[in-house]
């Protein structure tokens, strides 16, 4: 019943049973044919059907804290063994923080936790984010989409970093401005989430660059502009950071500045789950102590 359940919450979410197989990988038909399944159940219709749209009825209202609450008890006995701190579990994150944040965060999993196994699942922020909600992962750490999460989902915010303009290292002076206007820009790509951002900055400036190069890789965009392919906007972060010195040239945008923030979601809470909590204090403690070596810099 867990599957129909998972349906179930899918279908709430999006309103269709088409919109609601896209979102967990199935069929419509297969949509249709597991809430049928879970009405049988049930013993009783679930939903009121307007055209293509659905909406809950009375007994689709009773159930829906219910099975918000099986599916969460069924996380909770997946992750039980000792104090939910054994065995295997998924872990996704974006690329930027699988090289950043994400190394010091495991080992500390590691020291408090040497019976866990962690299968680390790389991915742009939007797909993993699906993949929490539909329960293929257990946790992942991703940009904060610019919509609101699902309700039944347990998110924290767990770092700000804000976007500076690079530019090659033998580009000198310079507004922010006159270097966009000047200078090909390699483009974070526009489907991510940081992406659009630095697309909306654009336009809030009203300046149209000429784009070179488009791409998802922060580090990879550092490396093209360090090889002199043009300016890029990107979020101050990255492994590039780490090179003494720095392997490009760094412009604030001062007033202009903005952020992406990143977040912790799981479909469970540290309340509810001993790992979530671990990991949730591995990344403030990662975080705090970076802020304080960025402060001896």
């Amino acid at each position: 019943m867990l599957r129909e359940l998972r349906t179930f919450l899918a279908v709430v979410r999006h309103g269709t049973f088409s919109a609601a197989g896209s979102a967990v990988g199935l069929t419509q038909s297969a949509v249709s044919a597991q809430i049928r399944n879970l009405e049988a159940d049930i013993g009783e219709p679930l939903f009121e059907r307007t055209g293509r749209a659905v909406r809950l009825n009375a007994a689709g209202r009773r159930l829906l804290p219910q099975a918000n609450e099986m599916l969460a008890l069924a996380e909770r006995i997946r992750h039980s063994g000792t104090d939910g701190l054994t065995g295997e579990w998924h872990l996704g994150a974006i690329a930027s923080l699988q090289s950043g944040a994400l190394p010091e965060v495991l080992q500390a999993l590691t020291r408090e936790a040497p019976g866990v196994m962690t299968r680390v699942v790389p991915g742009v922020s939007l797909a993993l984010l699906d993949q929490v909600d539909k329960g293929d992962l257990d946790m992942a750490l991703i940009v904060r989409p610019p919509f609101a999460l699902p309700g039944d989902l347990y998110s924290r915010v767990i770092a700000r970093e804000p976007f500076v303009l690079i530019a090659p290292p033998d580009v000198e002076g310079g507004t922010v401005e006159s270097l966009l206007e000047s200078h090909p820009l390699v483009l974070y790509d526009r489907g991510s989430f940081g992406g659009r951002q630095v697309v909306r900055f654009l336009e809030r400036q009203r300046l149209r660059p000429a784009i070179r190069l488009e791409l998802d890789e922060i580090d990879a965009i550092a490396r093209m502009v360090e090889c002199g392919l043009g300016v890029a906007l990107i979020p101050l972060t990255g492994l590039w950071r780490r090179q003494q010195p720095l392997p490009v040239r760094v412009i604030s945008l001062g007033e202009q500045t903005f952020n992406r923030e990143l977040i912790l979601v799981s479909r469970l809470s540290p309340a509810q789950s001993p790992l979530v909590a671990l990991i949730e204090a591995a990344l403030k403690e990662t975080r705090a102590t970076s802020a304080s070596d960025e402060s001896m810099k």
